[in-house]
């Protein structure tokens, strides 16, 4: 325990954890040393090096590539972490020294980022022109693991109950019901009202198969003594919803702020279907105990602003 603890404080240097996170990602010696800019050999003298510290072995090779141990998956989160802390350090410092107002990094769902996200980062911009926002879109099992990691500040979108944690503080902001929406001139955006039934003739984009959404959909197709369409292309991604409803005049579902959204810029058209689903509340996840950066608090009181628009 001692040799470890003496490993973690004062023999690893910067240039060992980014050497480990680049084996992780890369699971390969060669295609991480052209990543790093090393040859290979260095790359695997530096490992044994590290691993003789430990005394462990960390990663696992073979003519297939490299795969961390146990021991090793630890140590590299380890390293993500530190990296983590020092980008966010040296963006900070960075950002005092230049004059601007730093970064935040958010997680964010596609349901949250056209209309809430993007109107707080305006919000942000008015107060703070030379502040930065890095979004990096995903779901909760995708941007969980980076917020406990350090390299995301925040996460925004539907707080599904499944990844509640101790070490998660989350706020609820509003709730946004589902919407079906079509390209504009589909034949079903000339009706006054939609059924399932319609619905159920037509092609659509639905979530994956293993998305909640995807799963409660089904069950209202079945609640109208309907098989669900069979004419389906599965995806979570707001272009390929776009890419579909356009091209193959297919029925999509997004959250009905997005929906009222788009449907604004003329770029789709919402039915006259209630999508009566129950669903978890938008809102900010953060690590407990935490200490935002004063960019990224700035940025959450915007994302509150933000919300009380969207009520009125």
């Amino acid at each position: 325990m001692a040799q470890i603890d003496r490993v973690l404080r004062s023999n690893l240097k910067l240039r060992h954890l980014q050497m480990l996170v680049a084996l992780d990602q890369f699971r390969h010696l060669g295609r991480a040393a052209e990543f790093l800019a090393l040859t290979q050999p260095a790359v695997s003298k530096t490992l044994a090096e590290i691993e003789s510290m430990f005394g462990l072995p960390l990663f696992e090779r073979s003519t297939r590539g490299t795969e961390p141990t146990a021991a090793g998956a630890s140590v590299v989160r380890f390293a993500r972490s530190v990296l983590a802390g020092y980008e966010r350090t040296r963006d900070e410092i960075a950002a005092e020294a230049s004059g601007a107002s730093g970064r935040a990094s958010v997680g964010a769902m596609v349901s949250a980022t056209p209309v809430l996200l993007a109107q707080a980062v305006e919000r942000l911009k008015a107060c703070s022109r030379r502040a930065t926002v890095l979004i990096e879109e995903g779901d909760l099992a995708h941007l969980l693991p980076k917020l406990r990691l350090g390299e995301l500040d925040l996460f925004l979108g539907r707080l599904e109950p499944a990844y509640a944690a101790p070490d998660l503080q989350t706020e609820p902001l509003y709730e946004d019901p589902m919407a079906a929406v079509v390209r504009p001139g589909h034949p079903l955006a000339r009706r006054r009202t939609v059924k399932w039934a319609d619905l159920a003739e037509q092609p659509c984009v639905l979530p994956p198969p293993w998305a909640s959404l995807r799963v409660k959909l089904e069950q209202q197709f079945f609640a109208h003594d309907l098989h669900p369409p069979v004419d389906i292309v599965e995806s979570a991604s707001f272009l390929s919803q776009l890419s579909f409803m356009h091209q193959r005049g297919a029925v999509a579902f997004m959250a009905r702020t997005v929906a009222r959204h788009f449907a604004q810029h003329g770029i789709l058209e919402q039915l006259g279907l209630a999508v009566r689903i129950e669903l978890p509340p938008v809102g900010l996840i953060t690590l407990r105990g935490q200490r935002l950066t004063p960019v990224t608090a700035l940025l959450v009181e915007c994302l509150r602003e933000g919300v009380k628009t969207l009520r009125r």
